[in-house]
C-alpha cells in the first residue's frame, strides 16, 4: 500500500531525473579520476549510453533498479497502485535495453550495464570491470564474443 497521497506521489515522481543522476555522476567522477575520457549521454549511439568511452567503443549504462527491472519477477508481484501500467512500462524499458544492446553490438560497441546499487556500494568493482573489459578489447579477446553476438543479431533481422 502506498503511504503517500496521489499528489505527493506525483510530485515525487516528477523529480526523478533521466540525466546526471547520482549514480551516473559517481561513476563518471571515478572514471575521470582513473584517466578515462568519455562522452555523456551520447546520442549518436542507440540507447544514448550514459557514458560512452569512444576510444575503446564501450557504452556504459547506469540503470536504476526500479525502472530497468532489477529482480523483476519478484518485484512485479509487489507493485501497488496502477500495477498494469508499471508492468507494461518496465517490461518495455527492459526490451528497449536489449534492443539497444544488440544495435550497439552490431556497430562493434560493447554495452555494459551497472545497477545503481552496485555503483553506490562497490564503485571500485565497477571501475575494475571496465578496466578488465578495456584490457580484453585491447588484446582482442572480445572478438569471439562480438562475432557470436553478431550471429544473434543477424538471426533477428
Amino acid at each position: 500500500m502506498d503511504t503517500m497521497t496521489p499528489e505527493q506521489r506525483s510530485r515525487t515522481m516528477s523529480h526523478i531525473k533521466s540525466k546526471d543522476t547520482k549514480i551516473e555522476i559517481a561513476l563518471r567522477k571515478a572514471l575521470w579520476h582513473k584517466g578515462y575520457r568519455y562522452r555523456k549521454n551520447y546520442k549518436a549511439l542507440p540507447g544514448s549510453p550514459d557514458i560512452a568511452i569512444t576510444k575503446y567503443k564501450i557504452a556504459i549504462f547506469c540503470d536504476s533498479e526500479f525502472f530497468h527491472g532489477y529482480n523483476w519477477e519478484i518485484k512485479k508481484q509487489r507493485l501497488g497502485k496502477n500495477k498494469d501500467y508499471w508492468i507494461k512500462k518496465i517490461e518495455r524499458n527492459m526490451a528497449r535495453d536489449r534492443e539497444a544492446d544488440l544495435k550497439l553490438i552490431a556497430m562493434d560497441w560493447v554495452p555494459i550495464h551497472f545497477w545503481g546499487q552496485d555503483i553506490l556500494k562497490n564503485i571500485s568493482g565497477c571501475i575494475e570491470a571496465i578496466d578488465d573489459l578495456r584490457f580484453e578489447l585491447q588484446i582482442g579477446g572480445f572478438d569471439d564474443i562480438i562475432d557470436s553476438e553478431m550471429d544473434c543479431v543477424d538471426n533477428i533481422k
